[in-house]
């Protein structure tokens, strides 16, 4: 299934690309390349004269934000290498394409530059003057020594010489791979290129398979060399004596087209990519719509740039049934897939598809789960990374457990219940610092809902954003009543450093039978400072609303009541600070 929506998406880009008209350019490396070839950074390009004299080394690295990127260019694929010595044809590192000894090793020096002269040597029955002068200049035994009489080129790519390059004719636009009948000889020896006979499960269809995949590249924490998604290179994977890709036999073009979407969907400059925990995720439809290119804007953190991002996406989406601003209808089907590094493969961490109407859906759902009243100052919708990173130790993303946040995409667009790790990770976190920030809140009170709705727990109330009267759970009484007896702390001292909150939130939220009654008493004392008698009466009456629905301090807290301790806690002290003024408030009191 993955490779076939993979495929269906190449498909889907080549035949948008063919359909344009021939005035339309598109931006180097946007476009998918043809069978055969692949986008390559290449910061150098080597300029040669008919007689194969280099006259020039052509830099194409321009500043990216602070860094230097090499322009895309189109070359012919690269070959796997392992630790022998293979040439890729028309490009490569400096050791390879003009045998600059880069690492002190002549030897093996010697043998690169054979083997890619060989590559360029067998490539015949194409007259073409580009071709014809980098033949020339392979054949020079000087060429390193004109290229060092260029000067401040020269010096240039000395500093970088590990690099890969390529070759231009120069008064030429096009490098010698990117010339028509240089591209047209590659296609056609690329369908000549004999392999065993067999029936593609990919596509059904028979022809030659291919025995050795190209490497997905992009994934975070992978081989820089790549990795595979099909492999079979140890006896223990293998059935029936066959050998690498016979046990899953594919067809050339099949296996062209998905690796090449996939390298594709996992590029540096792609939309459609994103980092969830330690698995690189990509996504894409089965026909053009606009929430293939907002999908990302729902989870990742929005740029310094534009900080709204978010919230207009989701606003987006909440009007998209009116509007039709995601043309949600229909059968438009939506992937997400999350990979992952395994040695030398690569591993498929998660794999969810759906219709883009029910991805749009669970993606509305997940936003009104962690819809909570909060500070003005704070956006009202958070991305997540921002739930997932409130959970973490110190704030560190490094600290997050790796497999939560897949898990928690997962129960996002499959519209399950949060793991159970996320609900403690941000209680114990809440305990830890004392403090129940607005992501953790978010976070607890979705986690909590869906437990509520989704496992059958009806008769569990489920929170509301913002305070609820109405909800007599104790461990939700309990956050309130503890809000209230800070809030009576604050006003009776005014300026004072540390509250209840700092002393005695673990305990209070965990084992309440433990505190509150001498937190009770400290009430009390505190009340009787107060030289407002509007606001003592105030506090009173509040504290018994809340004591009404509490029969008795219980020993223990379960989690999801700690939970609710929180919320409690939250809407209360949210209350205080967003409804009317504290004048107000007395003279409601005094009534």
């Amino acid at each position: 299934m993955i490779l076939q929506a993979l495929k269906a998406y190449y498909d889907r880009k080549t035949a948008f690309q063919d359909n344009l008209s021939s005035s339309h350019s598109f931006d180097a490396g946007e476009k998918l390349a043809p069978q055969g070839f692949e986008w390559k950074e290449i910061p150098w390009v080597i300029i040669l004269r008919p007689d194969g004299t280099p006259v020039g080394i052509e830099d194409t690295r321009v500043f990216s934000g602070k860094k230097l990127r090499a322009k895309p260019i189109l070359v012919p694929h690269s070959v796997k290498r392992a630790s022998g010595v293979k040439a890729d044809l028309f490009w490569g590192r400096s050791d390879y394409a003009i045998g600059l000894d880069i690492k002190d090793k002549p030897d093996r020096v010697i043998e690169q530059h054979r083997a890619f002269c060989d590559e360029v040597s067998l490539f015949t029955g194409v007259e073409d003057p580009a071709l014809n002068a980098l033949k020339l200049f392979l054949e020079r035994q000087d060429k390193l020594e004109l290229l060092s009489s260029l000067g401040e080129s020269w010096r240039s790519f000395c500093e970088d010489r590990s690099a890969t390059l390529t070759f231009k004719l120069a008064g030429d636009t096009e490098t010698v791979a990117e010339r028509s009948v240089i591209k047209d000889a590659i296609a056609k020896r690329e369908s000549e290129e004999s392999g065993e006979a067999g029936i593609c499960l990919v596509t059904g269809d028979s022809g030659e398979m291919l025995k050795l995949h190209p490497a997905i590249k992009g994934v975070w924490g992978a081989q820089p060399t790549g990795g595979n998604i099909v492999s079979f290179n140890l006896s223990s994977f293998r059935s029936y004596g066959k050998k690498q890709g016979e046990n899953a036999p594919m067809g050339k073009q099949a296996v062209f087209a998905y690796t090449t979407a996939l390298n594709h969907l996992l590029s540096r400059d792609s939309d459609q990519r994103m980092q969830v925990g330690d698995s690189t995720t990509v996504f894409w439809a089965s026909e053009p719509t606009d929430f293939e290119q907002s999908f990302g804007f729902f989870f990742s953190e929005p740029s310094k740039e534009n900080p709204d991002r978010l919230v207009s996406a989701v606003r987006d989406l909440y009007s998209s049934v009116n509007s039709g601003v995601y043309n949600i209808g229909g059968n438009t089907l939506f992937h997400v897939l999350g990979l992952a590094p395994n040695a030398g493969r690569i591993s498929i961490r998660f794999w969810i598809t759906g219709s883009v109407s029910d991805m749009a859906d669970a993606i509305s759902q997940h936003f009104n789960d962690t819809a909570i009243v909060h500070g003005p100052k704070e956006q009202d919708c958070l991305s997540l990374f921002r739930l997932l990173i409130s959970t973490a130790v110190q704030g560190k993303a490094d600290n997050m457990p790796s497999h939560l946040s897949g898990d928690f995409m997962r129960a996002i667009l499959e519209r399950r219940p949060y793991p159970r790790a996320l609900l403690q990770a941000a209680i114990v976190r809440v305990r830890a610092e004392h403090e129940v920030t607005y992501p953790r809140a978010a976070l607890i009170k979705a986690c909590l809902n869906r437990f509520s709705r989704i496992d059958g727990l009806g008769a569990v109330k489920e929170l509301n954003m913002s305070l609820d009267t109405t909800n007599k759970n104790t461990g939700y009484l309990l956050g309130r009543l503890f809000a209230v007896l800070e809030k009576v702390q604050e006003d009776a001292n005014p300026g004072i450093n540390a509250t209840i909150r700092d002393r005695f939130y673990g305990a209070a939220s965990s084992t309440p039978v433990m505190v509150f009654g001498n937190l009770m008493r400290l009430k009390n004392h505190h009340i009787a400072k107060m030289d407002s008698v509007g606001r003592q009466v105030h506090y009173e009456r509040l504290l018994g609303q809340i004591l009404e629905g509490i029969t008795d301090f219980p020993a223990h807290l379960p989690l999801d009541d700690q939970g609710r301790f929180a919320i409690g806690y939250y809407h209360q002290r949210q209350d205080f600070f967003s409804r009317k003024t504290e004048k107000s408030e007395v003279e409601e009191a005094l009534k």
